[in-house]
């Protein structure tokens, strides 16, 4: 039986938990906030009016240059395009923000935002709340003074929307996620590097997303399949495929008390209380406390928060296959941690590529068995999963591979009805 300490560490590691400036600006050592001497502050109330005069189809082009914003700027007219010369050219920093929540806020259906940088928001860089049709090209997101609990929460952060294109786009240093679609539907993140961020990339309480070509390096976590209690819309239905997950070791710089404050640093990519979910096909590596989290509710940090009667805790039909594990596992973050992977492995050796708190619903059980469709399967040889044990208080962690070696049906791909306007 584990010692109290123990126990904890086995739910603590469970819990879900730049490009260069415009010519003639100065390049910027890591951690150094960006010199603003030169930069346009008469920009703002242009652009301010742009938004508000816009009308459906119009398309507002940011000329390249660097531009001081101290208040957040807004648009909430369908059908509207802003357009820059590019995120290493046409810079929006709002370092010296007076007024608002985010740096842009839209509320808007039919918007595109491509080709530009915001920096240095004091809240969220660009927050769509609501809205169908979004897509996000070519959009770098960073807090420019490297990572810290001050920094905003979400870099690019769609939010109750349907029909989401995120590709080609970069975050860094976001206190919460870098890349974030929440209580969404059909979506597709793709070719996007997100790094110095708590969580790279997440995907919460969404249906219907793939996430593949990204880059998630230097998070804290790199990326996230969550539902969250509280929230009317569950989420179920993302693909993880052909993603670079490397070396997420940055240590936890989330506000305490949210969800992400308790994701161990050297997270891979972790599932909480989500269904219909594959992982395959990814290059994970290095993830010094485990390549892959599957965990329910009961081993979250927000375990007690308030939910639904409705809301269902289990991670179901999860599929991990046809990936390249390399390291990770081998100094799990945190001496409680530590101790458990030692217990359990010896100083020289490491988690398994597959962590799994062992949380299933007994009342979906036939013949003291799950569904074939509902299972955990980790179909490749080789790669094996430990089971926390937390329905028993952690008495019996094990490594027990040979259980979880099923296939389930491959998900269709999501398909935007967006793509070809898109350009895609």
């Amino acid at each position: 039986m584990l010692c109290g300490s123990l126990k904890r560490a086995a739910l603590a590691v469970l819990v879900p938990l730049t490009l260069a400036a415009c010519s003639g600006a100065p390049e910027r050592a890591q951690g150094q906030l960006r010199d603003l001497s030169l930069a346009n502050t008469d920009y703002q109330t242009t652009l301010q009016e742009q938004l508000i005069d816009a009308k459906p189809g119009d398309v507002i082009t940011i000329p390249a240059g660097v531009y001081a914003l101290d208040r957040m700027i807004t648009l909430n007219v369908d059908g509207v395009t802003i357009r820059g010369k590019g995120a290493d050219k046409t810079i929006l920093n709002w370092q010296n923000q007076k007024a608002g929540a985010e740096g842009l806020s839209v509320k808007a259906n039919d918007f595109t935002l491509e080709n530009l940088a915001i920096e240095d928001t004091t809240g969220d860089g660009l927050k769509v709340n609501g809205g169908t049709n979004i897509v996000i090209r070519g959009v770098r997101v960073e807090w420019t003074g490297g990572y810290k609990t001050e920094n905003g929460a979400y870099g690019l952060y769609p939010v109750q929307t349907e029909n989401v294109l995120i590709e080609d786009s970069v975050a860094i240093g976001a206190s919460d996620a870098g890349i974030y679609v929440g209580q969404s539907k059909n979506i597709v993140v793709r070719n996007n590097r997100a790094e110095y961020n708590v969580a790279g990339i997440e995907i919460e309480n969404s249906v219907n997303a793939d996430v593949y070509g990204n880059t998630a390096i230097n998070n804290t976590g790199g990326i996230l399949v969550f539902n969250m209690p509280g929230l009317e819309q569950r989420g179920y239905g993302t693909r993880i495929y052909d993603n670079d997950v490397n070396e997420n070791n940055t240590e936890n710089f989330g506000h305490e008390g949210t969800p992400v404050a308790s994701v161990p640093a050297g997270t891979g990519i972790i599932v909480n209380s989500n269904d219909d979910v594959e992982i395959f096909n990814n290059r994970v590596a290095g993830n010094n406390t485990a390549n892959v989290i599957i965990s329910s509710l009961f081993s979250a940090g927000y375990a007690d928060d308030e939910q639904s009667e409705s809301f269902d805790p289990y991670p179901e039909g999860i599929w991990v296959y046809g990936n390249t594990f390399s390291g990770g596992g081998e100094s799990p973050d945190g001496l409680e941690l530590k101790a458990l992977k030692t217990m359990l492995f010896g100083p020289t050796g490491a988690f398994p590529d597959v962590l799994f708190d062992g949380h299933v619903d007994a009342t979906k059980m036939v013949g003291g068995k799950l569904p074939d469709a509902l299972r955990i399967c980790v179909s490749d040889e080789g790669v094996d999963i430990l089971n926390i044990d937390g329905p028993n208080a952690n008495e019996n962690p094990r490594v027990e591979s040979e259980a979880y070696r099923c296939k389930l049906t491959p998900r269709a791909p999501v398909k935007l009805a967006l793509a070809e306007k898109a350009g895609r």
